[in-house]
């Protein structure tokens, strides 16, 4: 497409330049990385590397980039006069007093410099070789459609509904007088009332079934009758998250009027 035209044939005029064709060689990281790859293909030992035969084909590759028009970094420049130093340093007559110890060899300091890239590279293909989100694992995305939980509502411990019980009890000490009197609280009476309260059917909520003016006796009470309705499976308690408010109604098989219960 040229111009958003289609062009089905080529120009007779088409001209394409010598350097627009490249041909690209093996990538390197770097003269370590071309190093130490041309001494593992000949299955050399590091540490015995033969500077004459790496040197010639270190400058092989350098004259091939060089004739195929690659522009070559600095750093391969330094590294292949660095490899002719060291070959001339080779080259040169040892004393007897100098030794053949590793600080005299002129080939330590690029050992080392070798055997330091070789730990760092096989380190770093170590790391690649781990599992990679979103590469060679995927995290999962998946939506529940709506409708298609069912929600359970959780049981009511009694320790919630104890704490309920002294929110209730806290709240019923603000309306205590200082009068003494004896109070006739009947606990069949308060389940009666609590009975009549439930008997329309639906859910009421727990703390609406405890009349505050009563003070601290009548919320007690209230709570008894609670639990001995409780008790005998004539009331159910029902939460619709856990923490939620507590609320109560009759259960659907209780079929006990209040008058009945105030008879038993």
């Amino acid at each position: 497409m040229v111009q958003g035209a289609p062009l089905l044939k080529l120009p007779l005029d088409l001209y394409i330049p010598p350097d627009a064709l490249e041909v690209f060689l093996d990538a390197f990281e770097g003269p370590l990385d071309l190093l130490l790859y041309l001494i593992k293909r000949q299955n050399l030992d590091i540490l015995d590397i033969s500077i004459a035969d790496i040197t010639a084909q270190y400058m092989e590759y350098v004259d091939l980039m060089t004739e195929l028009r690659l522009e070559l970094a600095a750093e391969y420049l330094v590294m292949a006069a660095m490899l002719a130093e060291i070959k001339s340093r080779m080259l040169l007559p040892r004393s007897s007093e100098a030794g053949e110890d590793e600080e005299g060899d002129p080939r330590a300091e690029l050992i080392r410099r070798l055997q330091e890239y070789e730990r760092f590279k096989q380190a770093a293909q170590d790391l690649d070789t781990l599992p990679r989100l979103e590469r060679d694992v995927f995290a999962v995305h998946a939506e529940i459609p709506p409708g298609h939980s069912q929600r359970v509502p959780p049981e009511v411990d009694l320790r919630e509904l104890l704490l309920a019980l002294r929110g209730v009890l806290s709240r019923a000490d603000l309306f205590t007088s200082h009068r003494v009197e004896k109070e006739s609280l009947s606990l069949r009476e308060r389940m009666s009332r609590v009975m009549e309260r439930l008997h329309g059917g639906g859910f009421l909520c727990f703390t609406e079934l405890f009349e505050l003016d009563e003070g601290r006796p009548g919320a007690v009470v209230t709570f008894l009758a609670l639990l001995e309705l409780i008790k005998s499976s004539i009331l159910e308690l029902v939460q619709t998250a856990p923490y939620a408010p507590i609320h109560v109604r009759l259960r659907e098989s209780t079929h006990l009027e209040p008058d009945d219960l105030a008879l038993a």
